[in-house]
């Protein structure tokens, strides 16, 4: 007999079953044989004894009810006392441990008291059942709502519903639709998180595991500690659906983003808990109780005329640079971004690059602005998409790029593939001693303009000193400023290349071309493979062992493909067609990469660190406790650097200790809306950000992106005052 756990145990049972049902034989019975849940177990109700209510539930054959599984709630106006149950058939459950169940039917009875006024008796009822055969499978917990007539002598007349109470008092939530594969527990099924893109402005974001769909018309939103605040939700199109309760009816698959107003005085609101009452269905399968989330959202400060505007209290995160200073902290970020060792990867191509034209002034010159070029016209890329997503509310973070798994596995690709290129398995470009000049004059340029777009993405995980600054007002500024800050970034990142290309003081001092560049192009792979090998772990992070396996087999169908494009240069059309067949193989597991969930990421049980919410910050403050929020992420670079040097050493936890604070933090490796509101918030570009929040209340103070010892003890024995 197969019984089903709850937590995250029954989840995965659940998908397992569906796992295993998929290989059952076609005489098997199918899940499609399956009765809806309502048919399985057929509730009655009769309230015709004053103070007693009569339930009874007709079972199916091969189904049975759980005894511990029922739970009874009153409705507005009615207490309900202990319900009295009959006892169940005694079992030893292998997840459960002992059990109770019923077969064939059970009758019970509730006592229940109304108070003075109440029209109606109203009562949600929960219940779970399996079915004991092929195929063993278990419906997740099913909610009734019931709104009964009271009898005479019991309560007043009944009244009139009203509003979406009613809409959804029309059909019963749970009913079925039809029985397919075992369901998703609701909140694996539909996952619903708010962010604020303004003072007055949310935007919810629901996402549906595949074949699940949300309806539009069943979503009510309010604020239940601020009932004047009214939440104008502004749907996006969606699906055309026949439904069989509503009719023809708005629903959404996959994903859905919705942008909400907030209308009414905010009075000064930093944090609004909105609450999101939705209903939604297993496509052919079974339909779920309306679920009611409760998501907490941090709400930058607004003006009175509620326009955004920094508070007096704001002064400490709020971005006051000129665009001048702008424009010198990029630059110098820039700069320094070169030393930086995610790039360090990129000058190796470009070493030897430059290493190759030896003393000719021209090749240089074209070496440099080559790769100049490739390095203005990304950051003018990264700036417009930034732009243009601001413009349209949305956020987007410096590196955000990078909580994409399938952008880390196509980068993690490339950079195995320029290894193999300067390990000598493939040549893209020229190779040494003016061997394939004619394949040097086509593909030089190119490789040249490659390089500086590939420098830019390797750069992004970075944050170098000065851009933190730069980059906060870039993010807030109007459109040419923020574009100029941008192009301003690259221009120091391409300048030692632009200085050894156009002074020939500079280019006289590179060595001599010889065989001895043979060996360092070959030595130089190396931080290519590393760097491969740091973007497989930051996608281990992202989406486990199975993503990790289908980026190998992507490597491996790349170095086939590279090796046979090497062979195929002397060989018909046939052998060059079969690199393209190869190159397709290397787009399958990348394919499927792409439809690889994210893991369940379980609370942080780092010793001494304390995973960030915006509930937990606010209790800890309240208590009077300094508290140091860490917001990074796995391929943030400068956040690993700065954890290796200050924050992972037995020095900053026994400052911890000394002051009394706490360290909390936050991973952005995957897209998180609370962590974006985070940032938002101080106005960051991206992570790492690091805020201290004081002993005696206050707002928080924002710490540099790059970390000292002597920073971080200043600023938590300050705190701790």
């Amino acid at each position: 007999m197969l019984s089903l756990p709850s937590g995250r145990f029954a989840a995965r049972l659940l998908l397992t079953l569906a796992g295993l049902l998929a290989g059952v034989p076609a005489s098997a019975q199918s899940t499609q044989d399956l009765l809806p849940v309502t048919e399985a177990y057929k509730l009655s109700a009769d309230a015709s004894q004053p103070g007693v209510l009569k339930l009874h539930w007709t079972i199916a054959p091969d189904y049975y009810l759980y005894r511990g599984r029922m739970k009874f709630t009153g409705g507005d106006g009615v207490t309900l006392g202990e319900a009295q149950l009959p006892d169940g058939e005694k079992h030893h459950d292998e997840y459960l441990g002992d059990v109770e169940t019923y077969h064939h039917g059970i009758d019970a009875q509730i006592p229940y008291t109304v108070a003075a006024g109440t029209a109606r008796l109203t009562l949600s009822v929960q219940y779970q059942g399996c079915h004991e055969v092929d195929p063993k499978i278990c419906y997740p917990p099913h909610t009734e709502k019931l709104d009964l007539a009271l009898p005479a002598g019991a309560g007043a007349a009944s009244a009139p519903a009203q509003g979406f109470g009613a809409a959804l008092r029309a059909i019963d939530a749970g009913h079925a639709l039809g029985a397919g594969s075992a369901a998703l527990p609701a909140e694996q099924a539909f996952r619903v998180e708010a962010l604020a893109t303004a003072p007055d402005r949310l935007l919810l974001r629901w996402t549906m595991a595949k074949g699940y769909y949300l309806y539009r018309d069943q979503t009510a939103l309010s604020v239940p500690d601020a009932p004047a605040l009214k939440l104008v939700p502004a749907w996006p199109a969606g699906t055309a659906h026949q439904d069989e309760h509503f009719g023809q009816v708005t629903v959404y698959f996959d994903q859905v983003e919705v942008p909400v107003g907030i209308a009414g005085d905010l009075q000064g609101r930093r944090q609004l808990t909105v609450q999101a009452a939705f209903q939604g269905c297993q496509d052919g399968g079974i339909c779920y109780p309306v679920m009611t989330r409760s998501l907490q959202v941090e709400l930058p400060a607004a003006a009175a005329n509620g326009a955004a505007a920094a508070t007096k209290d704001d002064a400490i995160a709020a971005p006051e640079t000129g665009l001048l200073l702008a424009l010198l902290l990029a630059f110098g970020g820039g700069l320094i971004l070169n030393l930086m060792p995610c790039v360090l990867p990129v000058l190796s191509i470009k070493a030897v690059s430059v290493l190759e034209s030896g003393e000719s002034p021209a090749r240089a010159r074209r070496h440099a602005l080559l790769y100049t070029a490739g390095v203005l016209s990304s950051f003018a890329v990264v700036g417009g998409v930034i732009v243009g997503l601001r413009s349209a509310g949305h956020a987007l973070g410096w590196g955000a790029q990078l909580q994409q798994p399938l952008v880390v596995a196509v980068l993690a690709c490339v950079m195995f593939a320029v290894g193999l290129s300067m390990s000598g398995v493939v040549q893209f470009g020229a190779s040494l001693g003016n061997t394939g000049a004619a394949l040097a004059n086509r593909s030089g340029p190119a490789g040249d303009f490659f390089t500086g777009v590939l420098a830019v993405v390797v750069a992004s995980p970075c944050t170098a000193p000065f851009m933190g600054s730069a980059l906060a007002y870039a993010f807030a500024a109007p459109i040419a400023a923020a574009l100029a800050v941008f192009l301003m970034l690259g221009i120091g990142l391409a300048l030692p290349f632009l200085l050894v290309g156009f002074v020939p003081a500079l280019a006289r001092r590179l060595p001599r071309p010889g065989r001895w560049m043979e060996t360092l192009k070959q030595v130089l792979a190396f931080p290519m493979y590393l760097t491969a090998v740091w973007l497989a772990w930051v996608l281990a992070h992202q989406r486990g062992a199975d993503a990790i396996g289908l980026l190998l087999v992507a490597m491996v169908a790349l170095a086939m493909a590279l090796w046979w494009f090497e062979r195929s240069r002397s060989r018909g059309a046939f052998s060059r067609a079969l690199v393209l067949v190869l190159a397709v193989l290397v787009a399958v597991p990348l394919y499927y990469l792409s439809q690889v969930p994210a893991p369940t990421r379980a609370a942080a049980t780092v010793e001494g660190v304390v995973a960030y919410t915006p509930q937990k910050l606010a209790e800890l403050r309240q208590a009077g406790t300094p508290v140091f929020v860490d917001m990074t992420a796995d391929w943030c670079v400068t956040c690993k650097a700065n954890e290796h040097a200050v924050l992972d050493t037995d020095a900053f936890r026994a400052l911890l200790t000394k002051t009394g604070a706490v360290y909390m933090k936050g991973d952005w490796t995957d897209v998180n809306p609370t962590i974006a509101a985070f940032l938002q918030q101080y106005h960051s570009p991206g992570v790492p950000l690091y805020v201290v929040f004081p002993k005696g209340g206050g707002e928080g103070r924002q710490l540099p992106t790059v970390l000292t010892r002597g920073i971080v003890e200043r600023a938590l024995t300050e705190a701790s005052r």
